[in-house]
């Protein structure tokens, strides 16, 4: 193994505490806080300041985030939904959670995101939702497909798990009118432990989420405790996110600049480094725009995997963000041709990215990509 700036770069990913995390969790017990309550409520409040819109509701995790938001718009068994191969499989399966089936639709290679021309493209008369994830924290533009969408009732639901803080042109990514999921996981550019949230578009909505996501019951909770009964209203989960995640999640908020700034500044530091190497291309995260919760290359020539396992060799933790879905065993019965997928599921790679490095850490990692990359060459 060569020498490293430092320890912290055998690690793909870690979660960044700012210091006051702990008290905060401290303070929620002592104060009896366990279940939804006050804290929770404050959570989304800021983040609804935060963003620049009316309301949140927070959920257990981004995957609940995402499932209710489907069910919300009224997906079921029946309907298809439209989402990019290329993501983590919890985007799937929260789609398979409500008894529709996903339709796999390609991304573009430079972005991995999904483009509006390939939405229009997809759509049958089963369609009933489009998931657009924004992969890298990357804001997706779906404005050319608004019309076809709205004539056709299909609501387009954000998988913006990495993406809390980045911007569409002059607002935050969940003040665009989308419905719009977070996740607040570990090693996310704001982490509550686990947690998620998603932006509605109406009060009625909000309601609606806020139903869902407790076991269908009308009434808060502090209602709740002032009568001798409570309404179930229709069908919901227990998926509330914690005052203890939600006391994590305000700390995280109070540094959320400082997390932007370092956050750019790293994935800058590895695409100056970067800058002319054979071999391999950055994934374009916008960042002028985008708070960026990784830092992703395609490693060209058929060489991701050898590439792949000399890095790791090295003390370089690297990682592979995504296996393409539709090649999964689980999710085989709607596989269907994705060459420009397939052939990102065999280039991607994701580089050391995290608070706990440094802009040296970020030049090293790039200079032994750069010197395994030259030892292959020629071959």
């Amino acid at each position: 193994m060569t020498r490293t700036e430092s320890p912290d770069i055998a690690h793909i990913a870690r979660p960044y505490l700012y210091g006051g995390e702990e008290a905060a969790i401290a303070s929620a017990l002592s104060a009896g806080q366990y279940n939804h309550g006050a804290l929770t409520e404050e959570f989304e409040q800021r983040i609804a300041a935060f963003l620049g819109v009316p309301d949140v509701v927070a959920v257990a995790s981004g995957t609940a985030a995402l499932h209710v938001a489907l069910l919300a718009a009224g997906v079921g068994p029946g309907h298809e939904v439209l989402v990019p191969s290329f993501t983590f499989c919890a985007t799937v399966q929260a789609i398979v959670a409500t008894g529709a089936r996903p339709r796999f639709i390609e991304v573009d290679p430079g972005t991995c995101c999904v483009e509006a021309a390939e939405v229009l493209g997809a759509l049958t008369p089963d369609t009933r939702a489009v998931m657009p994830v924004l992969y890298g924290g990357r804001a997706v533009d779906l404005a050319p497909a608004r019309p076809a969408l709205d004539e056709q009732g299909v609501t387009v639901v954000e998988d913006a798990a990495q993406a809390f803080g980045s911007w569409q042109q002059e607002r935050r990514v969940g003040a665009t009118g989308e419905v719009t999921c977070f996740s607040f996981g570990p090693v996310k550019n704001l982490t509550c432990g686990l947690g998620g949230a998603i932006v509605p578009r109406t009060p009625m909505e909000a309601d609606t989420y806020r139903q869902l996501r407790g076991l269908g019951i009308i009434e808060s909770a502090a209602r709740r405790a002032e009568t001798t009964t409570y309404t179930v209203d229709g069908f919901g989960m227990r998926v509330q996110m914690s005052p203890l995640n939600a006391a994590v999640g305000l700390v995280q908020l109070d540094h959320f600049a400082e997390a932007e700034t370092r956050r750019r500044a790293l994935w800058r530091a590895y695409a100056a480094a970067l800058d002319g190497v054979g071999g391999v291309v950055l994934v374009d995260a916008d960042v002028e725009h985008t708070v960026p919760p990784m830092c992703a290359v395609r490693v060209l020539d058929g060489r991701r995997d050898e590439v792949f396992r000399a890095l790791r060799k090295r003390g370089i933790g690297v990682g592979v963000h995504y296996p393409p879905n539709h090649t999964q065993p689980a999710f085989a019965q709607w596989h269907r041709p994705l060459p420009l997928t397939e052939r990102l599921g065999r280039e991607v790679m994701t580089l050391p990215f995290h608070q706990h490095l440094t802009e040296a850490d970020a030049r090293h990692a790039a200079d032994e990509l750069r010197q395994v990359l030259a030892a292959g060459a020629g071959r």
